[in-house]
């Protein structure tokens, strides 16, 4: 009854420090978490966290099992756990890295259960039944999973005492000596967290600065509320997205798409061609603008490969011939020019084969029938019979039939015209893409989470949103956001701090906020 009695008062004790604190606490006060390792040993348990302060909480974990509760049965482990623990997070409460510290309290009555890694062999032969205390560190790790919901991992040591009294058997009383030791332990844990009251719900509302005398001597702020400009931070997508913008060859790989022969790639918006001798596949830089082209090309790919935050995942080359000749010869001079061209960007920059999508699009009949129509329909077909070339390629299958017929075609009037102005363009390496994934850029996601929260007229919001906000502080981006949020916390100083050093890095938000200020205490 003694200990019934003292594991009472313990848990009291620690669930009024945490009520007491929760005063304190202005947003996601409180997590609820099951720690799925401890389930997995058949034990129900749960931890109640408070949050302190910005940087500090504290919690109690509670794990029973009381079965089996038949004492006939010779193997055991029921067990009444207790651990109050408090954390320090290394950027705030529930994000991200955190240390902790605890006290274990167990009673227990435990009989041939093998631990595993070796640990309490001499259990495994008899029952014990008594008391542990411990003292233990971990370190631990949180991904915040949405609105409500975290993933929480942990790893450490517990230094312990113990006091038991040993019995023969599992289910025998005979008690057959006590005992004392000295113990360490690991701790782990792999656990889901829910967060009360959780995220707000983003909402549609003007940030209005209250009227607020700040004590700054060197800025005078508005003597009215003024409406605080917030504006979305783009993604940083790394090297490759800033090439993007001026460089329509390069897109994200979540825009690739496998080639087949009913594209029409002269068309697509990052179409870029390389072009070669009839009848060759041996690339030259200078015919045509190959030049121009390959240098490019090679600078693109250089620039994305020495990115840290960007990086190359397939670069796509399709070559192509134009239809005259054997379709079978054709085919291979198609896949050679592209290969050609692979081998050409391989030469000047380190590019290993795997990232490469290189294909043979063979005779470029789509392309040529597409370009053909877009003569007819802007009436710029010099008296050739250009409808009737569409018609023979769309009636006839057999593509050596269909040659024949076109050169046949005005006694070889309109053959000429399509040598000498069309087929020239389709004799090149075709279509070049090159597509690139990023390092997704979470500070950006962050600052745009806390812009949300700072829309409401919600102070937990506001207080959640600056929670958010000085985990990426040092980010150049967040510094308008941030003087917002501590304007609304009641932190003047710190606020107009953030809005200058915003301002002076060029952010234009930041700019008009000071001058609405400025504006306002002057009337």
């Amino acid at each position: 009854m003694n200990i019934v009695r003292k594991l009472n008062l313990l848990t009291i004790a620690i669930f009024f420090l945490l009520a007491v604190n929760v005063q304190k606490v202005n947003a996601q006060n409180f997590t609820l978490s099951n720690n799925l390792l401890y389930d997995a040993t058949l034990t129900p348990n749960l931890r109640l966290g408070v949050r302190l302060s910005e940087h500090w909480s504290m919690g109690m974990t509670a794990g029973y099992r009381p079965w089996p509760t038949d004492d006939s049965k010779s193997k055991k482990w029921k067990h009444l756990l207790l651990a109050p623990d408090v954390r320090y997070w290394t950027d705030s409460v529930n994000v991200h890295h955190f240390f902790g510290f605890n006290l274990i309290y167990s009673h227990y009555n435990i009989a041939e259960v093998k631990f595993p890694f070796g640990l309490w062999k001499s259990v495994r032969d008899e029952r014990r039944q008594g008391d542990l205390a411990a003292v233990g560190a971990y370190y631990g790790y949180s991904w915040p999973l949405g609105r409500y919901w975290n993933l929480e991992t942990h790893i450490g040591l517990a230094l312990g005492y113990t006091w038991y009294d040993r019995y023969q058997c599992g289910h025998c009383g005979k008690k057959i000596g006590d005992d004392k030791k000295v113990f360490v332990m690991p701790q782990a844990g792999v656990s889901i967290v829910y967060n009360i009251p959780g995220r707000p719900r983003k909402a549609v509302a003007p940030v209005v600065l209250p009227v607020v005398e700040a004590p700054d001597t060197t800025t005078k702020v508005a003597a009215q509320p003024f409406v605080a400009e917030l504006s979305p931070v783009p993604e940083f997508k790394g090297r490759a997205g800033q090439l993007q913008q001026d460089n329509q060859v390069v897109n994200h790989i979540s825009e690739y798409r496998p080639y087949d022969r009913t594209r029409i790639l002269r068309k697509e918006k990052n179409a870029l061609f390389v072009h070669f001798d009839f009848g060759r596949s041996k690339l030259r830089k200078d015919y045509r603008d190959n030049s121009a082209t390959l240098d490019r090309i090679v600078d693109i790919t250089r620039q994305i490969m020495a990115d840290t935050i960007s990086s190359v995942k397939k670069i796509q080359l399709v070559g192509f011939a134009s239809f005259e000749g054997d379709p079978a010869t054709n085919e291979l001079l198609a896949k050679g020019r592209a290969l050609a061209l692979q081998h050409y960007i391989q030469q000047e920059v380190s590019v290993p084969d795997s990232l490469f999508d290189t294909v043979g699009g063979g005779e470029a009949w789509t392309e040529f029938r597409d370009y053909l129509n877009d003569i007819v329909t802007e009436g710029k077909d010099n008296n050739v019979d250009l409808k009737q070339v569409i018609e023979i390629i769309d009636q006839e299958q057999d593509v050596k039939v269909r040659e024949r017929h076109i050169k046949q075609l005005d006694k070889g009037r309109t053959w000429s015209y399509i040598k000498m102005n069309i087929l020239k363009d389709q004799r090149n390496s075709g279509y070049i893409n090159i597509y690139y994934d990023y390092v997704p850029d979470k500070a950006a996601a962050t600052i745009n989470e806390a812009n949300e929260l700072l829309t409401t007229d919600c102070s937990d919001c506001h207080h959640e949103a600056l929670r958010l906000l000085l985990t990426v502080r040092n980010d150049e981006r967040a510094q308008n956001a941030l003087g917002v949020a501590y304007w609304l916390c009641g932190q003047r100083d710190e606020a107009l701090t953030c809005f200058r050093r915003a301002a002076a890095n060029g952010n234009v938000n930041a700019q008009e906020n000071l001058r609405q200020l400025e504006k306002g205490a002057q009337q």
